[in-house]
């Protein structure tokens, strides 16, 4: 599977993050380049040198990896410091089966680390770089949270979408009609809601912005997809119920002024906390 490579902009510094059988990983290279842009490893492996830097990882690792080598890891730790010890990532993976980093090549090419790693050796570069790189981190994270959130309701628009196509296929839609005229039919009940929830309609939307991809409800909000969804339900139920289409735009386009109002208000108080 194609691992997926998101940068951050640290201090003019990119900053490489990666999600690796699940976690999530950050470049330790990258952080490297920072204190010397033309030998990273060098950096890298000056820090792992350091009797403070093995018994962090160690320690990191008896926590959070059950199959850690702590006999290896005692060995290193008795000869961390002196000056004939060296420690590279790969040697210290590969002698102690460490999950904490992971020396990638090719595409990727670079040392890894889990993020409570990737900030100690930060802080071991510069301590106003880490803080800098935990901020960016955090934006990164919360921006993922809020598009999570976003495709959950986009997909729960979709389901209902579906409740409401099968009410104008069992009310409005003849069947002795070819398809492309119950396509019409579709599309005319679609833009019911379209103009009831954004006043206007898909070909509208389409000419107003003729440089942008998909369709208008792609560029909905979290609660304009909310408050879309439950207007399919209910322009469902307002089908089966024999209600005219005029009379159903009208009272549609009541709930979402109303039920936007609300959401809108729910979301300011939760800002306001």
């Amino acid at each position: 599977m194609a691992k997926k490579v998101t940068n951050i902009e640290v201090k003019n510094t990119t900053v490489r993050t990666i999600k690796h059988e699940g976690e999530d990983f950050v470049c330790i290279t990258d952080i490297a380049r920072q204190k010397n842009s033309s030998d990273p490893n060098g950096v890298i492996a000056n820090w792992m040198r350091n009797r403070n830097t093995i018994e962090f990882l160690g320690i990191w690792e008896q926590l959070f990896n059950p199959c850690f080598n702590p006999l290896e890891f005692e060995g290193f730790r008795k000869e961390a410091g002196l000056n004939a010890f060296t420690m590279s990532p790969s040697r210290w993976i590969e002698s102690t089966n460490a999950k904490g980093l992971v020396a990638m090549a090719g595409r990727y090419g670079g040392t890894y680390a889990r993020t409570d790693i990737a900030f100690e050796f930060a802080s071991w570069i510069s301590v106003e770089f880490k803080l800098y790189l935990v901020k960016e981190f955090q934006r990164l994270k919360a921006e993922e949270q809020k598009q999570i959130g976003w495709s959950v309701k986009r997909e729960l628009s979709k389901l209902n979408y579906r409740i409401h196509t099968d009410a104008i296929k069992q009310n409005i839609v003849p069947e002795e009609i070819d398809a492309y005229h119950k396509s019409l039919i579709y599309a005319e009940e679609a833009d019911v809601l379209n103009v009831a929830m954004f006043g206007m309609t898909a070909k509208e939307w389409r000419d107003a912005n003729p440089d942008k991809k998909g369709n208008i409800r792609d560029y909905a909000n979290i609660n304009e997809l909310i408050c879309l969804s439950n207007m399919e339900n209910l322009n469902a139920v307002f089908i089966n119920d024999g209600m005219p289409q005029m009379e159903r735009l009208v009272k549609l386009n009541q709930v979402a002024i109303q039920q936007m109002q609300v959401l809108e208000e729910s979301e300011n108080r939760k800002y306001l906390k």
